[in-house]
């Protein structure tokens, strides 16, 4: 039995600990993702936060003609435009971020306390920005698909015959399947049953899988509800009619793409306040420049013998 003397006799850990600087963390949240779907669509300026989508109305009436080696009238035609072209209006993401002066004064070292609770709230304003570009009823990803470009998978489980039907409908330069991480999960498993497994590439210094050179994006913001979700394809860019996203500019205290932070005073009861609010929306130049394949399902394994893997 050790002596009770013998345990005194030398600095306790417990009471070391008092003199010691423990190494401290900035605040980590779990809530934060990659968000990239921000960083693969481009993003258009727009004045005053409206973008009007102008377009043609019938192509079919253009009349052109391959001419012979005669003398044959060249035919004569315009190009007629929609009277009343879809506009859309950014959508804000709003938060106030309350914090007493006593707080922010007493306990900012090593860490800024304001600047932690501004940096925080607006990851979260960003991770709602995704979600509405995906989700948003007006003008989100999935909402704005058009009814032919909407695809059903053939045996519920995503299969390279799905993603090469999505590529049959965005076949003018598509850039990215955009997928919850599930989904990817699933498609790889497909093709691993086929003994096609997907090569990956490189892409803001992560690893995506890809099929047929076009990588997949993964979001948690496409929900999973009993086991099935959606996946996306899109064309990106104005120069190539695709998906563009919009943000207003030159904004006062402008912190990025279409988010700013302004103080907005102290209280009377000695509390600070920002305003943090994020303008954006999306927009779809094309039909042709999205497809989502419906009905993904995500829970499906396969058993694999010794055989089938020599």
């Amino acid at each position: 039995m050790l002596d009770e003397s013998a345990a005194n006799t030398a600095l306790s850990d417990v009471a070391a600990r008092q003199l010691a600087n423990a190494t401290k963390t900035q605040p980590q949240m779990q809530a934060i993702t990659p968000r990239w779907l921000v960083h693969c669509l481009q993003w258009v300026p727009v004045e005053a936060g409206i973008f009007r989508r102008n377009r043609v109305r019938d192509s079919s009436r253009i009349s052109v003609e391959c001419s012979g080696r005669d003398e044959r009238a060249v035919p004569e035609t315009f190009v007629d435009y929609e009277e009343n072209p879809r506009e859309y209006m950014l959508s804000a993401v709003n938060s106030a971020v309350d914090i007493h002066t006593r707080v922010s004064d007493l306990y900012s070292v090593p860490y800024n306390q304001i600047a932690e609770q501004l940096r925080l709230t607006i990851e979260i304003i960003k991770e709602r920005q995704e979600r509405e570009l995906i989700n948003n009823p007006e003008y989100g990803l999935i909402s704005n698909a058009i009814p032919s470009q909407r695809l059903k998978t053939r045996s519920g489980a995503p299969t390279p015959d799905d993603l090469d039907e999505l590529l049959v409908h965005v076949w003018k330069e598509p850039a990215f399947f955009l997928a919850h991480p599930a989904a990817i999960a699933a498609f790889g498993r497909e093709c691993t049953r086929r003994g096609v497994p997907p090569p990956t590439v490189s892409m803001f210094g992560a690893q995506f899988l890809t099929w047929r050179g076009v990588p997949l994006v993964p979001t948690d913001k496409l929900a999973v509800e009993k086991g099935r979700t959606k996946i996306i394809l899109l064309r990106t860019g104005q120069a190539k009619q695709g998906v563009v996203g919009l943000f207003q500019p030159n904004l006062p205290g402008q912190q990025g793409l279409g988010l700013s932070v302004r103080f907005m005073g102290i209280n009377h009861k000695a509390i600070a306040s920002y305003l943090i609010s994020l303008y954006c929306s999306l927009a779809v130049l094309t039909d042709d420049a999205l497809a989502v394949l419906e009905g993904v399902e995500v829970g499906k394994y396969h058993a694999y013998d010794h055989t089938y893997a020599k």
